[in-house]
């Protein structure tokens, strides 16, 4: 295979290329799945750390999750929400205390070794306890994988586990890695972490540091029909700006993620060829919170955070920075999740700048001659420019309270290590991303005990026993309706004390050549394995 060449320079100059599987746009979508062709597409960043299973975030299954696969993704009309992926069939205990798993048959791993449920039970018992950042906390009951034969999994829990949260967490939580390739030395050292080895439909083949991922088609897929794809290209583009460019000039064919900029969509929607996608992103409603660092006096003051809140006005940044395309935000469970989400009687903190200052005068920390109260760091996100955008205005309106907040920007890896290890910040802006249980992204993010270095959870030091108490009940109880009403008590509780900040939610849009087929034909498609996404020959 010929090494795939592209310039930052030639795609911020717009400049046409050639490349072999481009097809010029055509007037109608496909219909009929074609085989063969290079898929290149934009991407915004790149993870330090490839491996699902030990980081389970989209910046990471944007890429790998076409390389390894999960026992079930999310689905528009199976069974729960789910279609079978690794596993063909699972099924919970009336008790909690056990799940079993059926496997798929004739898989095998890209090296040739086959798929067996020893791999799933090491996966899990290795990986996604002791090291996922969010597997940490559902699967911490987790006591045994029980493997009666090849193709059988029966998860044990020493305490009653809702099966109700293990099938919500399959899409996201169980990316299963090959037990031969891992089960000797550190896991977290494992060169497979950077170059992973999977049963996708795709394989890792290369990476160049700033310019591009490259990953081939499968041949001995299990689905002997797809992939329909030869190649998938992650040309890195961190400009959005580019990814437009590169768009328009059919260097690219896709941008996911809102990768072409909000400004621009209404203007590249009615470019000839390209079209906007706004569907596939069901299962992936991100979140904009305001991270607050408890260690500090200051922040560890309930009057003090409520001001911060007060300060924010809402429906500005949904107006200014998201350009309408998200909704502000009322708790940790975001509006469009129909089963948790609950505004009754959740504490609300209207855009309000004298109240603001007047809460911060109770607490003692009164204007200076030069106006202001306290000085803090503050870390916006880089991974979009929104949470950059957002960083720009908080730090605006802390100085219209007289918080003097000092911005500072650092790169994906920078940033993850002040704020989730070296937990250098005061406050910082995060985009953690609700995947449909509370229990599986949300909790972390305020529950106690957290081990340091863990990516997006609780390193602010914030603890409440009542709190904690609360999601450990939740995370016990089977009823679903008795459930239900536990979470809905704990986004009252976490909008009362403000372990942090919710301020919008916000899901995300994708522009594609007209060429490119099965877009977004599942909750999670951008995260998901693109073994039925084809070309337009």
């Amino acid at each position: 295979m010929p090494e795939f060449r592209i310039s930052r320079r030639t795609v911020l100059a717009g400049s046409a290329m050639l490349l072999a599987s481009t097809a010029m746009p055509t007037s109608s979508w496909a219909q009929t799945p074609k085989k063969g062709g290079r898929l290149v597409l934009a991407a915004d960043s790149e993870p330090r750390n490839l491996n699902p299973a030990i980081v389970a975030s989209n910046g990471v299954f944007f890429i790998s999750s076409k390389i390894v696969e999960t026992l079930a993704e999310a689905s528009f009309d199976g069974k729960d929400g789910l279609a079978p992926r690794l596993a063909v069939s699972w099924e919970g205990a009336a008790d909690g205390l056990s799940a079993t798993f059926k496997l798929r048959e004739g898989v095998e791993w890209h090296d040739g070794k086959p798929f067996t449920s020893a791999d799933v039970a090491f996966s899990a018992l290795q990986i996604w306890k002791p090291l996922q950042n969010l597997g940490r906390t559902v699967f911490k009951d987790l006591a045994a994988v029980d493997t009666p034969d090849e193709l059988t999994a029966v998860f044990k829990f020493a305490k009653p586990t809702p099966f109700q949260l293990i099938r919500n967490a399959l899409p996201a939580l169980s990316s299963v890695v090959p037990k031969h390739i891992y089960e000797v030395g550190k896991i977290e050292d494992n060169p497979a972490n950077n170059a992973p080895i999977g049963t996708g439909p795709f394989k890792f083949a290369e990476y160049k540091a700033g310019q591009y991922y490259r990953l081939t088609k499968n041949t001995d897929y299990w689905d002997k029909d797809e992939p329909y794809l030869d190649e998938i290209i992650y040309q890195v583009l961190p400009d959005r700006t580019s990814a437009a460019s590169a768009l328009e000039a059919g260097e690219i064919q896709l941008a996911a993620f809102s990768a072409v900029p909000l400004a621009d969509l209404d203007r590249i929607s009615k470019v000839p060829g390209l079209k906007v996608i706004t569907k596939g992103y069901e299962g992936l409603t991100y979140q904009l919170v305001v991270e607050i660092n408890h260690r500090r006096k200051e922040l560890a003051d309930l009057k003090v955070r409520q001001a911060i809140a007060h300060a924010i006005d809402k429906d500005f940044v949904v107006k200014t920075v998201f350009l309408g395309y998200a909704a502000t935000a009322t708790g940790p469970v975001p509006k469009n999740d129909p089963q948790f989400y609950t505004a009754a009687d959740v504490p609300t903190y209207a855009f309000d700048v004298a109240k603001a200052n007047a809460l911060l005068d109770e607490a003692g920390y009164k204007k200076g001659p030069d106006g202001k109260r306290f000085s803090l760091k503050l870390l916006p996100a880089p991974y979009f420019n929104e949470t950059k955008q957002f960083g720009d205005y908080l730090r605006q309106a802390l100085a219209a309270i007289g918080i003097d907040a000092e911005l500072v920007n650092n790169d994906s890896a920078a940033h993850i290590k002040a704020v989730y290890t070296d937990h250098a910040f005061d406050l910082a802006v995060g985009p953690p991303v609700f995947r449909g249980d509370p229990a599986i992204s949300t909790t972390i993010l305020v529950q106690s005990g957290i081990p340091d270095g863990v990516p997006f959870s609780n390193q602010g030091g914030y603890k409440n026993d009542a709190l904690d108490a609360l999601i450990a009940k939740a995370s016990e109880t089977l009823d679903t309706s008795a459930r239900t009403d536990l979470y809905k008590e704990f986004q009252k509780e976490v909008a009362a004390d403000l372990p942090l900040i919710n301020v919008a939610e916000w899901s995300f849009i994708s522009v594609a050549r007209d060429t490119v087929g099965n877009i977004a034909n599942n909750p999670r498609w951008a995260v998901s394995n693109w073994a039925d996404t084809y070309l337009e020959s």
